[in-house]
Formats: C-alpha cells, sequence, structure tokens
C-alpha cells in the first residue's frame, strides 16, 4: 500500500445543472489521453459518493503531489456563466465531510494536511477555500 499523506480536494468546473458522475470524468479523462479517471473519489449533486481510480493506485489530479495523495472531485465548481462558484449542495457537502473523516482515521492523515487543487496551482479549483472548513 502506498503512503497517503494529503487529501486534495477538486471541483468538476461543471455548472450546478449539470449531474455528471464517475463514469463520465473517465471518459473525459480518456478522451485527453490518460489511462482514466485521475481521483480517487466524486461526489455527485445528491451527494453520492463513487469509487474512481483505486486508492492503491497512484492518481492524476495535482501535479507534484500524486503519488502520496487522494483526489475527490466534487461535481460542479462554476456558476451557469462558467466562473467559479461554491456550487456544493447540502448533501455534498455532508458527504465530502463524511468521506473526509473516513480518510483521515483510515490514513491518519491530520486536518491541515486537507488541501484545495488551488493550494497547489493558480486554478480557482474546488471554488472553495478548504482552510475555512472544519474537516
Amino acid at each position: 500500500m502506498r503512503r497517503i499523506e494529503k487529501i486534495i480536494i477538486h471541483c468538476s468546473a461543471t455548472n450546478p445543472e449539470q449531474d455528471f458522475n464517475a463514469a463520465d470524468i473517465d471518459r473525459w479523462h480518456k478522451a485527453r489521453g490518460w489511462s482514466g479517471i485521475g481521483y480517487h473519489y466524486v461526489i455527485k449533486l445528491d451527494g453520492t459518493t463513487e469509487v474512481g481510480r483505486p486508492i492503491e493506485k497512484v492518481g492524476a489530479h495535482a501535479f507534484g503531489y500524486n503519488k502520496r495523495s487522494i483526489g475527490i472531485c466534487y461535481m460542479g465548481g462554476v456558476d451557469m456563466e462558467g466562473e467559479p462558484s461554491d456550487t456544493r449542495t447540502d448533501e455534498q457537502k455532508r458527504a465530502l465531510k463524511a468521506l473526509i473523516g473516513v480518510l483521515k482515521n483510515e490514513y491518519s492523515i491530520p486536518s491541515k494536511s486537507i488541501q484545495g487543487h488551488n493550494d497547489f496551482s493558480k486554478k480557482a479549483c474546488p471554488s472553495f477555500n478548504v482552510k475555512l472548513e472544519k474537516y
């Protein structure tokens, strides 16, 4: 098993009316030439949590940080005009908190190591400040 030190949160950069899933992201990533979905988990608009890439496999979600991290992507993150916006539903917020709680315990990840993709790149993703959340 690989050593996990971080959880990195992403958004799909889709608008709040587009209810995509892990299979859709897998298809998008394959179309970019990747071997498959880069995230380990995907949280749909209704809070359903889907498994993407197996945890045992290094992710493809945060360049330079994939080897020791788990990538979680929630559907949404932009408004109807395509601008970054915290579009998380209450169900997504609850699911994200629950999933992070399980992963923190399983891999002994401290809260300070729960970060957004925007902590490592100039992207707006995940369209909210992860540091202000209580995980």
